[in-house]
């Protein structure tokens, strides 16, 4: 029997990668939702819709009765935490508002969260982590979206489940969340400019205990929770399985890009790489790279903040695999992989 899913952010990292695995997949009809919209296929239709705008859900998704599924993966940033959480649970709450009454064969509810929830961006957390692990003082808006799901699913017949990875890594563009990406503009950059390939964070972050999680093998997940009984109503870990220390790293990334590497050397790249948006230009036009603007291919912000966790940080994957979820990946190969697929569309030279 065919389901239907609706995913919910579907231009991200993480929303589109969740889109190919479900059209590989063959038995699922896809509708994606954001605020670019998309190219229909075989399969897959795509609605453009302001989540911020109640009104404007209820009229674009008014339709949608007939979806089983809601992979919930968006995300909008905002100056501070405190001013994340009321556009990030407004939007997960005008989703399900709008279809959770009319679609009268839903099953699950998905949500997207991550290592927030341990208080991971705050400072150094209790590692490995666990989905049992006590909360931290709000504002929080994994939390809050995710108590709205739990009280809302009392004496429904639907289910929820919070997804939790760690740093993502996928190839999507226009996203302000791509470490990989923001490690590929910055080494064509430096070799552009005859520069070794320094390590930028804080000095105190490249010997530490760190994990990834690759966008392809995070969809997987977020499918088998979503379809198996016995994952219902509860969050999961979602790893790649390995550990990796960015000074063992770092020097194989430089590899790849036939650069010497140099000592570490702590510096906000929101602010070294301000003004190189004239010399991305040039590089694009001497290498024949396609035509994205220099902002999609930013999100040095998010570089910044990864490169700034001068302490472990790490999660422990074992409640998946316990259930039966044993999928896993090399975080180096998966380098590798998607600076492969980064050059092959042109992006980087």
């Amino acid at each position: 029997m065919k389901k239907v899913a609706l995913v919910v952010g579907a231009n991200g990292v993480i929303g589109s990668n969740l889109i190919n695995h479900l059209l590989e997949l063959g038995d699922w009809e896809i509708i994606g939702l954001s605020r670019r919209g998309g190219s229909d296929s075989d399969r897959l239709t795509y609605i453009e819709v302001d989540l911020l705008d109640p009104e404007s859900c209820r009229k674009q998704l008014g339709k949608l009765t007939h979806v089983n599924y809601i992979f919930y993966t968006a995300f909008q940033d905002r100056p501070t935490w405190a001013e994340l959480v009321l556009p990030n649970l407004a939007m997960l709450v005008n989703v399900v508002k709008a279809v959770e009454p009319i679609a009268h064969d839903l099953r699950h509810i998905s949500l997207m969260q991550g290592y927030k929830v341990y208080g991971a961006h705050l400072g150094p957390f209790k590692t490995p982590a666990k989905e049992s692990d006590a909360g931290h003082m709000p504002p929080e808006f994994n939390v809050d979206q995710q108590q709205f799901l739990e009280i809302n699913q009392k004496g429904k017949s639907w289910t929820w489940s919070a997804i939790r990875p760690s740093v993502v890594g996928g190839t999507a563009l226009g996203n302000p969340m791509n470490l990989v990406l923001v490690i590929a503009v910055y080494a064509s950059i430096s070799k552009e400019l005859g520069l070794p390939l320094r390590f930028p964070g804080k000095p105190g972050a490249y010997d530490k205990l760190m994990e990834m999680t690759d966008a392809g093998l995070l969809a997987k997940a977020t499918v088998w929770a979503a379809t198996n009984e016995q994952c219902a109503n509860q969050a999961f870990n979602i790893t790649n399985g390995d550990l990796f220390r960015w000074e063992e790293l770092w020097p194989k990334i430089a590899g790849y890009f036939e650069l010497e590497i140099a000592p570490p050397l702590h510096m906000s790249l929101q602010t070294v790489m301000q003004d190189k948006a004239p010399l991305w230009q040039q590089i694009q036009k001497k290498y024949k790279l396609a035509n994205y603007t220099y902002e999609d291919l930013s999100a040095w912000g998010f570089g910044d903040a990864v490169f700034s966790w001068d302490y472990d940080f790490f999660g422990d994957g074992t409640k998946a695999r316990r259930l039966g979820f044993h999928e896993f990946v090399d975080t180096e190969q998966m380098f590798y992989q998607l600076l492969d697929e980064l050059r092959v569309d042109k992006v980087i030279p």
